[in-house]
């Protein structure tokens, strides 16, 4: 039996040196307390079986979807939630609140500037869930500081800003672990296991299902040009193009705006795309040609396409088609059936993992057969890794590869033509003009 092993992460350093920080009006310090440096295990609420100094010291930034990936890292005793991050002053309190809460005392720190955070906070590890506009920036120099990272997808709001981060992870020697939970889910490990030992022959197509449509409330009143007291608006604006406050952008369908997000496509794609990505053996590697239509939003200010076919031929011939019109999951088409896997349930309430033919499903076990990585809770197989030092179950390069159909399926919409792309070099081969897409326009003075 041969394991799918991740490679082995170089041994953990020294965090860099705190930089010295120029305090800016968007940074912000709440609370009066440093957290100590060893919490007695009393106030954490625990029975002190794990020793404070074995302790992963954690932190977030954006306390929507990182709240909840929080939570799930503060359920191990051998994680330590000490500061927060968050433009929202409101939000950012209630979420060190909730921390402290949790460990039974005053200790975690509320910083409104992810800058101060990463060079005073005395953490190990972070969890970034900022909206996409942030993700490249966010992650270079939380890398840089020397944190290790679980960061939601997608990997970065560009094609190119997403190689940075992974050049960085590799530089600064971190641990990286991408929100793309469905890797330490059983039946997309089952679907991509069978997938790879050849339970359907040779896959030749693969369908990719995500959502459609655009924002998830239409009209709601305009609250237009003046942000609120506590939101530090222009920090939340940050590296992208400016544009005035609109509540309903901000603190809900931001994801709607290409300024600062990719739609249901590449929200998706790290999903249902990546299990199809890690399935076919493609974590390093991406399409060759890319062909793309879609309907996109006119209710202003949302941009997105909201209706999308998104076609990917690779170099061995596999075809893959990223629809908003399939159901949500992924379904691979080899030369002896089909298999299709989703979360819930699947094709017409079946269960969530099905074949064209069941005894598809249960093979009797083979010799030398391929195992891939196992993981069983995503955040936990980050806080493993962190101590190990080995790669996780959703790396970076893997990552990259399947934000990048995201991205290349946007420029094939946005340009209306035939993309040809080099996935080593990561460069559009026959279109110059559409190459520039590829590269984030950062608003002054935010550079990687």
């Amino acid at each position: 039996m041969n394991e799918e092993t991740p490679a082995t992460g170089v041994q953990r350093h020294t965090r860099l040196s705190r930089r010295h920080f120029l305090h800016t009006a968007g940074g912000l310090l709440l609370g009066a307390f440093a957290p100590p440096s060893i919490i007695p295990a009393r106030a954490l609420g625990r029975d002190g079986t794990v020793a404070p100094s074995n302790r992963i010291t954690l932190g977030v930034v954006g306390l929507s979807q990182g709240w909840v990936d929080l939570e799930r890292c503060l359920q191990f005793d051998d994680v330590q939630g000490i500061a927060a991050c968050d433009t929202d002053a409101k939000r950012l309190a209630l979420g060190v609140n909730r921390i402290n809460t949790h460990h039974n005392g005053k200790v975690a720190r509320g910083y409104r500037d992810f800058r101060e955070m990463f060079a005073t906070a005395g953490l190990d590890a972070v969890i970034l869930a900022a909206p996409d506009h942030w993700h490249g920036i966010m992650a270079v120099r939380a890398l840089r500081a020397g944190l290790d990272v679980f960061g939601e997808k997608p990997l970065a709001h560009t094609l190119a800003e997403g190689r940075a981060v992974v050049d960085a992870v590799r530089q600064h020697g971190r641990v990286w672990q991408t929100g793309s939970w469905q890797r330490s889910v059983w039946n997309f490990r089952q679907a991509a296991e069978l997938v790879r030992n050849g339970r359907i022959g040779k896959v030749t197509h693969v369908e990719i299902g995500t959502y459609g449509g655009g924002t998830s409330k239409r009209p709601k009143p305009r609250d237009f040009g003046h942000p609120p007291s506590h939101l530090d608006y222009d920090l939340w604006v940050g590296p992208a193009a400016w544009t005035n406050y609109d509540s309903r952008v901000t603190h809900g369908s931001w994801r709607y705006v290409l300024n600062y997000g990719g739609g249901k496509l590449l929200d998706w794609v790290g999903h249902h795309g990546d299990i199809a990505q890690w399935a076919l053996g493609f974590d390093h590697s991406g399409p060759v040609k890319i062909t793309g239509n879609g309907n996109f939003e006119t209710y202003a200010p949302y941009d997105v396409a909201t209706k999308y076919r998104c076609e990917f031929i690779y170099e061995n011939g596999v075809t893959m088609v990223v629809s908003s019109e399939f159901q949500p999951g992924t379904k691979f088409y080899g030369e002896h059936g089909w298999l299709f896997v989703t979360r819930g349930r699947g094709l017409n309430g079946k269960p969530s993992i099905e074949a064209s033919d069941p005894a598809l499903l249960n093979p009797p076990a083979t010799p030398g057969e391929v195992r891939m990585y196992r993981s069983d809770d995503h955040w936990r197989n980050f806080i493993d890794c962190i101590k190990s030092r080995r790669e996780t179950v959703a790396p970076v390069e893997a990552a990259q590869r399947s934000s990048s159909l995201g991205h290349l399926g946007h420029i094939a919409m946005l340009t209306g033509r035939t993309l040809q792309w080099n996935p080593v070099t990561e460069t559009l081969t026959n279109d110059p003009s559409a190459s520039a897409l590829l590269n984030p326009v950062f608003r002054s003075p935010w550079t990687l």
